[in-house]
């Protein structure tokens, strides 16, 4: 486990000027991030040390939250909601054991998406509903990532909330044109931003051995992935959010709202990472 020590160094400097800087700017809600980060980020790093167990063990509880949110979001039935939990759940654990079998087990996912409503007969909603279970279960998917990218995971979990900052700091410091109508606070400069603080990360992760040192971790699609998946992560579920009417996916992770505030721009960084 000796290329994530690297990693938890980069972590454990970036928490503690972080905090420092959390507690210096005096803002509530940036010192509740901060406070959130203390416990989730050694908890994922701890089960992340233990290799492909802890990486499926975190991911199946990571996307059965999300699933959750998710289905309040998306207005889904029970039913839907907890056949996409059980997804999941179920693909980490696939990616796991089995990672051959991974596409067939998402595609038989995204038919048990579509039959659901239409074993139920919703003539009014079931087209919708399909629609929107199979969206989330691709979507989720992204946290089989975690397992499959192994030792790589971590430098790219810590790569995107640094870009998280970047872009923030960036944003407010800087202005500009808005990213998008889907997010009208988000910058053209927060994305610069951002960019830059996660090609900053992943090197300096490099640099101390993490992940496998630079070979492993400083790649052209390990790159592509931390520039492009931050800010299109949030995009997306702007759009999930504003499509519901809802300003946050959840109320009980202090300074983010839900779980998928907080993970929107790790799941697409994943996906293109294992994609590309």
């Amino acid at each position: 486990m000796s290329g994530l020590a690297g990693t938890a160094e980069c972590l454990a400097g970036a928490l503690t000027l972080g905090g420092i800087g959390a507690l210096a700017s005096r803002n509530t809600e940036v010192i509740q991030k901060w406070r959130t980060w203390m416990v989730s980020a050694p908890l994922a790093a701890g089960c992340l040390w233990l290799g492909a167990p802890g990486a499926a063990l975190l991911a199946a509880g990571l996307g059965v939250t999300a699933a959750l949110e998710y289905g309040r979001l998306a207005k889904l039935t029970a039913a839907d909601s907890v056949l996409l939990a059980v997804v999941a759940a179920a693909l980490p654990l696939v990616a796991w054991r089995a990672p051959a079998d991974l596409g067939r087990a998402l595609a038989g996912a995204l038919l048990a998406a579509a039959l659901v409503p239409v074993l139920g007969g919703d003539v009014a909603g079931g087209f919708r509903r399909a629609a929107a279970g199979a969206f989330g279960a691709v979507w989720l998917a992204a946290l089989s990532g975690l397992v499959l990218l192994r030792a790589a995971a971590l430098p790219l979990i810590f790569a995107v909330a640094v870009a998280d900052v970047g872009a923030w700091c960036a944003g407010r410091l800087l202005g500009g044109p808005a990213l998008s109508p889907l997010s009208p606070a988000k910058r053209w400069s927060g994305v610069a931003g951002g960019a830059l603080a996660a090609v900053a990360a992943l090197a300096a992760v490099a640099a101390l051995g993490g992940g496998g040192g630079w070979a492993a971790v400083f790649t052209p699609a390990h790159l592509a992935a931390v520039i492009v998946g931050p800010p299109l992560g949030d995009l997306l579920e702007s759009m999930v959010k504003r499509g519901a009417g809802a300003k946050d996916a959840g109320r009980w992770l202090p300074g983010f709202g839900g779980l998928l505030d907080r993970v929107d721009s790790l799941l697409v960084t994943l996906a293109l990472a294992v994609i590309l």
